[in-house]
This record gives C-alpha cells, structure tokens and sequence, in this order.
C-alpha cells in the first residue's frame, strides 16, 4: 500500500479509529494462513511480488520465537497485519539483520535490542476507504519498543517512503536501496534512537502511548513475565526473556 500520506488529518483520524481497532496475535495455523494470503494480496496488489502458486507470503522468520505476527481487525474484518521480531543478546536474528548485516551487526554486538517491522501489509480494499491504516498498524512498533525497552526501532522501506517515517516517526535513514528477498523493489534501512526520541515522539503524537496493560496483552504471553519490573519512567520497563512458544 501506499504510504505517500500527509500526517496530520489521518493522524487525528487515526486516535478515533482507535477505539474500532483490535490488535489479535497471530497464533494458530489457521489463523496464519489467512495472514500469508492477505500478505500475497497486498504485495501483488502493489506490484511488489511475483506471482506465485500457493498465493501465500511466509519465510523462516515466521516461525521464530523472537517474531510476532499480528493481525489489526477494524470492525471485526482483518485489515492489516505485521511482523515485528526482536533482535536481542538472546535472539539477535531478525530479518533486517540478516539483510543490513553489515550495518546492524555491530549494533548486535554492542547488545543492542532492536525492534523489527516486517510484512507489513494491507488489504488493498479496506486500505483504499481508510488512509488511516498505516498509523494504527505502525503504532504496534512503538508499543513494542515500550514494552522491550528497545534501544533502536527500525523500518525497512521503500525509498519513496523515508519521507513518510522521518517525518512521523522519527526514523533516520541508515542505508541506499537494496534487494530484499522475495520482493521486486528494493528496500532502504531506517531506524530510531527510541530512548532518545519517545519522549518528542509521544508528545507529538499521543496515539503512540501505550498502557503497561495493553503492552502485556499483546507482548506478554510468550516473555517472561516475572522479568517485567516497571522502572520509574512509565514507558521504560526491565527487558524480558523472550523465550520459545510453548
């Protein structure tokens, strides 16, 4: 989907769309074949893929336990969905890693930890009638690097897109184009420093705030949750153990 989006309309959209939204981790097979197929219809939809048999988009990267699939429901219809894995001392693979390795692994060894979008995609109909889409799916990022106490969160996007996530998010640019896997366009690196921008960030764009409960729904139920020790600022928390899916 397109992200040549102005800001500010669809942002202020974007805080009343809230209450119509529901975020579902993607867990059981059925329900991540639906998002494989809705991950084909949007690539193909953008010209981004070629065509393939199954009609499904998945990689390894799925099926890591530092990934979470998530699916974002509007009025109980599927319309988005996301990958976001966590590069960690633990887990430091990600697929942004493996692909700007030479950028990221020094971030790796310094043990950064690292919050990864990937497979973010739309449902070309739904995301035609609703431009505010890309903010209310965009918005798991930032609730992920809350909750995993991230030092870097980054974004993986089409060149025509920096602009879009400079200006919203505060991403900087890392990386010139290059090929990404299974895609036909190629893909620019883009990360924020999250410690020092949330705060600038959140102010600007309160949608982007989390509650400590909302960040355990979504997060909490493959971390270890006895890791979880809140801090004296509200959007900084000890860093859990992500550990394998039971």
């Amino acid at each position: 989907m397109s992200l040549a989006l102005t800001v500010a309309k669809p942002v202020d959209r974007s805080i009343e769309l809230l209450d119509r939204v529901d975020y579902r981790l993607v867990e059981t097979p059925a329900d991540r074949d639906i998002i494989y197929r809705l991950r084909y219809r949007a690539y193909l939809n953008e010209g981004a893929i070629e065509t393939n048999r199954d009609h499904k988009i998945f990689d390894r990267f799925d099926d890591m336990p530092n990934s979470w699939i998530f699916g974002i429901y509007l009025d109980g219809a599927l319309a988005s969905s996301i990958r976001l894995s966590i590069s960690s001392p633990e887990h430091p693979r990600s697929p942004s890693v493996d692909v700007f390795n030479d950028y990221l692994q020094p971030e790796v060894d310094r043990g950064k930890v690292m919050v990864d979008p990937t497979r973010f995609v739309a449902d070309p109909e739904l995301a035609g009638r609703f431009p505010e889409l890309p903010y209310i799916t965009l918005r798991l990022c930032f609730v992920a690097c809350s909750f995993f106490n991230a030092d870097l969160g980054l974004a993986t996007v089409r060149a025509e897109h920096r602009s879009f996530y400079r200006r919203l998010f505060d991403h900087q640019p890392l990386s010139p184009p290059r090929r990404y896997p299974g895609l036909v366009k190629p893909i620019c690196l883009m990360a924020v420093d999250f410690p020092a921008s949330r705060e600038k960030v959140f102010a600007r764009y309160p949608y982007l705030r989390s509650s400590y409960f909302e960040r355990r729904m979504l997060f909490e139920r493959r971390a270890g949750a006895a890791t979880l020790v809140p801090t004296d600022s509200p959007f900084s928390f000890a860093r859990p153990s992500i550990v394998p899916r039971s």
